[in-house]
């Protein structure tokens, strides 16, 4: 009897501590004075990179196993979108409804609130910009707060790091004088290796050395972020695009960090470097960071590459941006990793360390048609053939394969009052629900009876399913199957709305069987014939992207097109971040011009496509 009430009052206590732990105070600092600096004054910038680096960093320790840590930051448009997402979901009924906050005025206080979580401090490099992106994968290997190496009285580093309430430095990356660790020259610091001529990329070599071929990091997340070579030119962009902000999640997934060319040929923001540096010691990275997964899963890269400050013509390199974009989607795709594409525009996101934990459903459907509703629509004509009198329309309705655009964007062009009035397929890599859960949830559960869901390029995540098949292994292939496979049954996904071959090879046998598995109702590379079916998945090539602003210049380009393909009645076209009245004028300008077109629905649109190619 005495055993069991002890076991009573032990699981009554454990029920107090849980229920005290679900009930802890969501901390709330606004962190948008950092947006209302002067970009203009070398100082100012230089507190709101050590700011937004400490909070950030921050969230990605704390925000780890609970949500504890929130910061208000992006803003599009006049909007403030941290501040709309909370406010959608501290609704009555939503997940943070009734949750107590407790708001802080500043880093300084955030950091005295979770200083427990801390183990102390990781002290970086002013001037080796590259060491802020490895102070940051120390900051979540080891609970360690970055912070800049700064003699200044009143900098962040000397208030956080003297006084009574001092956090101890546990990580240099610069000398305690101040003098850079790293040089260039001689060995790498606290390793058995030669310098490899940059003192960019020998950091990142020391991360090698001491965490990947050690084991002390797992090679499943990384961040491509910008280093502190965006302190020198802090406007070439949005001033938010330092994408400090963006860090939290990888932290807190423990992953590795890194800002390196993809390019072999040029050295555009180290000069010096011995040509091609970068880009050996991304390689390098990336197989470390495969050797480590032993094939059980890809990487997931957030980011993208910084054109508008380096890497690029437009910065004095020798490569478009576009060209860019693809050789780095086709380098990351040879060590079977992939993008989340934090691009320049909407490349800022906050919170998502926080967001990770929302409750998600187990399961989100979609309804497919059936041919018995396609001949009842007089789409299948006697015998069971397509009306080919029509020209059918699909729009790729984009660009949503980055976190950030999907949830910077959602309030002008989701909450749109014309969305609803056609049919639009909202192309969403599913793999986001990893950063922006709430985001994709909110879609779902506030979609109309026209809104319909495919995969974003290229699939659960960007990569070129061609190099895989080429470069990588059988088992890589598998691998990204399964990947895949697991995305697209959570979100009821059967077609991938686009894939970018970009400068990489067409997908082969064992690419499209791969696909066939799990984007069985229709896929549309840029590289395969105008129209096909592999194995009972309808193929379509990709056709064109309506760029104009004008919605009846757009209709103009959309109908030559049409014409271009004559004998051809399946036609794709991709769209980025238009809004739902333009679509509505795109299409009711189209048919006028050609009473031919006719925009319908996803799965109509697919599933004609799958009884056109059988016959």
């Amino acid at each position: 009897m005495k055993k069991r009430t002890f076991l009573l009052w032990i699981l009554f206590f454990v029920g107090i501590a849980s229920e005290a732990k679900r009930q802890e105070p969501i901390v709330y600092v606004d962190m948008r004075y950092t947006l209302r600096a002067d970009y203009k004054d070398s100082l100012a910038v230089v507190g709101v990179w050590d700011d937004l680096h400490a909070i950030s960093a921050l969230q990605g320790i704390v925000n780890r196993d609970e949500p504890r840590l929130y910061i208000e930051y992006v803003e599009t448009h006049g909007t403030s979108i941290d501040a709309y997402w909370w406010n959608r979901y501290r609704r009555e009924g939503e997940w943070l409804a009734g949750r107590d906050t407790i708001r802080l005025q500043s880093v300084e206080e955030a950091v005295r609130h979770f200083r427990h979580f801390l183990r102390g401090v990781v002290a970086y490099d002013s001037n080796v910009a590259s060491t802020s992106n490895v102070a940051s994968t120390l900051a979540g290997l080891e609970n360690l707060l970055p912070l800049r190496w700064d003699a200044r009285p009143g900098s962040l580093y000397q208030r956080l790091t003297s006084g009574e309430d001092a956090l101890e430095v546990r990580e240099w990356l610069v000398k305690s004088d101040g003098s850079s660790l790293f040089t260039g020259k001689g060995q790498i610091p606290g390793t058995q290796r030669a310098s490899s001529g940059s003192k960019k990329c020998d950091p990142y070599l020391w991360v090698v050395e001491r965490y990947m071929k050690t084991g002390r990091l797992d090679g499943r997340y990384a961040g491509f972020y910008q280093d502190q070579f965006w302190r020198k030119k802090p406007l070439n962009s949005s001033p938010n695009h330092h994408t400090l902000t963006n860090h939290d999640f990888f932290i807190s997934r423990r992953a590795f960090f890194f800002d390196l060319s993809p390019w072999a040929d040029e050295a555009t923001d180290e000069t010096s470097q011995p040509v091609g540096t970068d880009y050996r010691t991304l390689c390098e990275m990336l197989q470390e960071a495969h050797n480590l997964r032993r094939g059980s899963q890809p990487c997931y890269i957030g980011g993208f590459p910084e054109w508008a400050y380096k890497y690029t013509k437009r910065t004095g390199g020798k490569h478009e941006d576009v060209a860019t974009e693809w050789q780095f989607a086709e380098l990351i795709s040879r060590y079977m990793a992939f993008k989340d594409a934090d691009a320049i525009g909407y490349g800022a996101l906050a919170n998502a360390s926080f967001w990770q934990h929302f409750p998600l459903k187990k399961r989100y459907t979609q309804l497919w048609t059936t041919r018995k509703k396609l001949k009842k629509a007089g789409y299948l004509q006697a015998g069971g053939k397509v009306d080919t009198s029509r020209n059918y329309v699909i729009i790729y309705v984009g660009d949503y394969d980055a976190s950030s655009w999907v949830s910077q964007r959602t309030p002008d062009l989701w909450d749109n009052p014309h969305r609803g009035e056609m049919p639009m397929m909202w192309c969403i890599s599913p793999v986001l629900s990893e950063r922006v859960p709430h985001v994709l949830h909110n879609f779902r559960t506030t979609a109309s009876p026209n809104d319909y869901f495919a995969a974003a390029d290229n699939g659960a995540g960007y990569l070129m399913p061609g190099v895989v098949e080429q470069e990588g292994a059988k088992e890589d292939m598998d691998t990204w199957r399964r990947h895949c496979t697991k995305y697209y049954r959570k979100w009821g996904l059967s077609v991938t709305g686009f894939i970018i071959d970009g400068n990489g090879p067409a997908m082969k046998e064992k690419a499209l069987d791969a696909y066939r598995k799990f984007s069985y109702n229709g896929i549309v590379p840029q590289k395969c014939e105008v129209i096909s079916n592999y194995r009972g998945m309808p193929v379509l090539r990709s056709d064109y992207d309506l760029v104009s602003n004008d919605p009846k210049e757009a209709a103009k380009v959309l109908v030559e097109r049409i014409h271009l393909r004559e004998g051809v009645p399946f036609h794709w076209f991709r769209i980025i971040l238009k809004s739902p009245e333009w679509y509505v004028n795109l299409i009711e300008e189209a048919k006028r011009l050609d009473p031919s077109i006719e925009l319908v629905d996803m799965p109509t649109f697919f599933e004609l496509m799958k009884v056109y190619t059988q016959n």
